[in-house]
């Protein structure tokens, strides 16, 4: 197990859809292990593969207080959002040294297939469905500061490079 590197802004990578998993095996298993390490160093609550160039819907997810309680998820999809919303701080690695606070449900559903290969669904609430969320988002080519206005996004962007 190993901390990998997160892919700085703007690789293209952090703007293309991942591919979906077709099966659970030992390369994934142990990607995730690298993933979980990476998030755990960084320190953050989630990691999605494109964050450190790897190009497959894979995600792992720990918002819990006590940590080691890491969630791995195989092709997440949202099945159904809250209609309460929350605001969080938002970071990526992938953009170092910004955060902003980005309104998202509440709640989710999310279906997905975790490290055994079976199909699953499970709700998660508050810092857990933010990212959650925030992981798809990267699975779909999408940055937390794309649900930010032009100019707070920018200005984003502009403060990271100048930190840089």
């Amino acid at each position: 197990m190993t901390a990998r590197k997160c892919i700085p802004w703007p690789d293209k990578r952090l703007r293309t859809k991942a591919e979906p998993v077709e099966a659970i095996t030992d390369e994934i298993r142990a990607l995730w292990d690298d993933m979980i390490d990476t998030m755990e160093a960084m320190p953050g609550v989630g990691l999605a593969a494109p964050q450190i160039g790897v190009m497959l819907r894979l995600a792992v997810v720990d918002a819990s207080e006590e940590r080691g309680k890491a969630i791995r998820m195989a092709n997440p999809e949202i099945l159904h959002a809250s209609v309460k919303m929350n605001t969080h701080d938002e970071a990526s690695p992938n953009l170092p040294g910004v955060w902003a606070k980005i309104e998202r449900p509440r709640g989710v559903t999310v279906r997905f297939m975790d490290e055994t290969g079976e199909t699953r669904e499970q709700d998660f609430v508050g810092l857990w469905a933010t990212s959650v969320q925030h992981q798809v988002d990267h699975l779909n080519g999408k940055m937390y500061f794309d649900h930010l206005g032009k100019v707070k996004r920018d200005m984003l962007i502009r403060k990271s490079k100048k930190r840089g």
